[in-house]
C-alpha cells in the first residue's frame, strides 16, 4: 500500500490590501464579499477542502478579527479537527531570530518567518496560495506531477493581457514544463503567462534557499530578511539553482487587487465566465447568512443579476450582484454595481458602476456613480462607498469617487 504524501497547505492572507483602498480599510482582504455570500477566503479553502487537504494553515496579520467569524475554526470545510485542520499562522515577536519576528514584508518573507513550524510538522510537500484569486484547482494531481519530476518547486501560471502581466510574475516556460526565468513586474513584459500565485514546493530545497536569501540580503538589525515578494527573490533563486516546472491551470483565473479588478470579475460572473461556482463536485464552501429567500415584488426589474439570501427588490436592478439582505426600495435603479451585505437603496435613487461596501444607506433620489460605455472597468469610473456610509437623500457622489467608513454626504 502506498503512503500518501504528507501535505501542508499555508493560504498566505496576506497585509492591508491597500489597492482596494476604502473597501480594506475596516477587514483583512480575504473577508471581502465575492459573488454575493461567499468571501474571497472560501476559495483557497474550498480548493484545499476539494483536494482533501487536510492540513492548513492560514496567515494572517491585518484585521484577523474580520475573519474569525466567517472560518467558524474551519467547520465549513471540515477543518475543525482534533488532529491537524486549520491552524492561524499570527505575527509574533521572541520566536525566533530577528528576521522571523513580527509583521513579514512579502510573501517570500512571510514563509521565512514560519519556517520553524513548518519544519516542525516536517510535510513531504508544502503548498502556498494567496487569497488575491478566483480560480478552482485540483492540487492532487499538481502535487503527484511535483514529486514524480522531483521539482523543488511547481508554479500553478495562467494566461493574462500584456498589461495585466506588467503587475505580475511573469513565467518562461522552455522545452516541456520547465521554467528557465521569472521576471517580476517587468516594465515591458516578454510574455504573458503569469503565476497564478499557488506554488507547491520541496521543504527541503524552500528552506535551503530562504536561509541563503536570508544571509545574504538582510543587511541591517531591524529584523527585516530582504526576501521579500516570492517574485522578488525566491522564485528565481529556486529557477537558477534547482528545477522548476509549470503547471498550466485551466479555467478561469482573475486577481481581485483592485476596485476595478474586483467590478470586472463580478461582470464576468453574470456573463456566466466564472466556472469556480458551477464546477460538478467541486462546491464553493462557505459559511452561509442565516437569512430568508430573497423577495421580488410586482413591478421590479431584474435583469442579469445575482441576489444573495435576504435581498428584498422593488425597484429596478441591472447587470449586478446583490449581497445578503440588500433593500432597493421602488423607482430605484442599480445597474453595473456590487451591493454588499445590508445595503439599502433608497426610492428614486441611482446606484450605478459602483461599489457599495456592508450597510450603506443611499436616501431617496441620491445618485451614487455614472455610467461609462469604456467596456474595460478602470478604478477612476468606479464609485467606492466604505461600510457603514450615508449617502443623504438627493446627494450626489461622483464617478471615481472614495467615501470612507462611515462618512455621510
Amino acid at each position: 500500500m502506498v503512503t500518501p504524501p504528507k501535505v501542508l497547505a499555508v493560504v498566505q492572507a496576506g497585509g492591508q490590501g491597500a489597492r482596494l483602498d476604502v473597501l480594506t480599510r475596516e477587514r483583512a482582504k480575504p473577508a471581502l464579499a465575492f459573488a454575493g455570500s461567499f468571501q474571497l477566503i472560501d476559495v483557497a479553502l474550498s480548493n484545499c477542502a476539494n483536494s482533501g487537504i487536510s492540513d492548513v494553515w492560514l496567515s494572517v496579520q491585518y484585521q484577523a478579527g474580520s475573519l474569525h467569524r466567517h472560518l467558524a475554526a474551519g467547520r465549513p470545510w471540515d477543518l475543525d479537527r482534533t488532529r491537524g485542520g486549520l491552524r492561524w499562522l499570527m505575527p509574533e515577536e521572541g520566536g525566533g531570530s530577528a528576521a522571523q519576528d513580527g509583521f513579514s514584508d512579502g510573501n517570500g518573507d512571510d514563509l521565512y518567518r514560519f519556517a520553524d513550524a513548518i519544519r516542525e510538522f516536517a510535510p513531504d510537500v508544502v503548498v502556498v496560495m494567496s487569497t488575491d484569486q478566483v480560480l478552482a484547482l485540483d492540487l492532487r494531481p499538481v502535487v503527484a506531477a511535483h514529486l514524480e519530476r522531483g521539482s523543488h518547486c511547481t508554479v500553478v501560471t495562467t494566461e493574462v493581457s500584456p498589461t495585466q502581466a506588467a503587475d505580475k510574475a511573469v513565467i518562461t516556460v522552455g522545452r516541456g514544463t520547465r521554467v528557465t526565468a521569472v521576471d517580476y513586474k517587468p516594465d515591458r513584459p516578454r510574455g504573458t503567462t503569469i503565476s497564478a500565485e499557488v506554488f507547491v514546493y520541496d521543504p527541503e530545497a524552500l528552506f535551503r534557499t530562504l536561509d541563503e536569501l536570508r544571509r545574504e540580503l538582510s543587511h541591517t538589525d531591524d529584523g527585516n530578511s530582504g526576501i521579500g515578494d516570492f517574485g522578488e527573490h525566491l522564485l528565481p533563486r529556486l529557477v537558477r539553482d534547482g528545477t522548476v516546472h509549470a503547471w498550466p491551470l485551466e479555467g478561469y483565473w482573475a486577481d481581485l487587487g483592485t476596485p476595478a479588478a474586483y467590478l470586472s470579475a463580478h461582470r464576468d460572473l453574470l456573463a456566466g465566465r466564472v466556472d469556480v461556482l458551477t464546477r460538478p463536485g467541486w462546491p464553493l464552501l462557505t459559511r452561509w447568512p442565516e437569512l430568508p429567500a430573497s423577495r421580488v415584488d410586482t413591478g421590479a426589474v431584474l435583469e442579469d443579476v445575482v441576489l444573495s439570501a435576504g435581498c428584498h427588490v422593488r425597484g429596478t436592478v441591472r447587470r449586478s450582484v446583490l449581497g445578503p439582505g440588500v433593500v432597493v426600495e421602488p423607482g430605484a435603479v442599480v445597474e453595473d454595481a456590487v451591493l454588499l451585505a445590508g445595503v439599502h437603496v433608497g426610492r428614486d435613487a441611482h446606484v450605478v458602476t459602483s461599489i457599495l461596501d456592508d450597510e450603506v444607506r443611499v436616501g431617496s433620489g441620491a445618485r451614487v456613480g455614472e455610467a461609462t460605455r469604456a467596456t474595460r472597468a478602470h478604478d477612476r469610473h468606479i464609485a467606492v462607498v466604505g461600510r457603514d456610509s450615508v449617502v443623504g437623500p438627493g446627494a450626489t457622489v461622483a464617478a471615481g469617487a472614495r467615501l470612507e467608513p462611515g462618512t455621510t454626504v
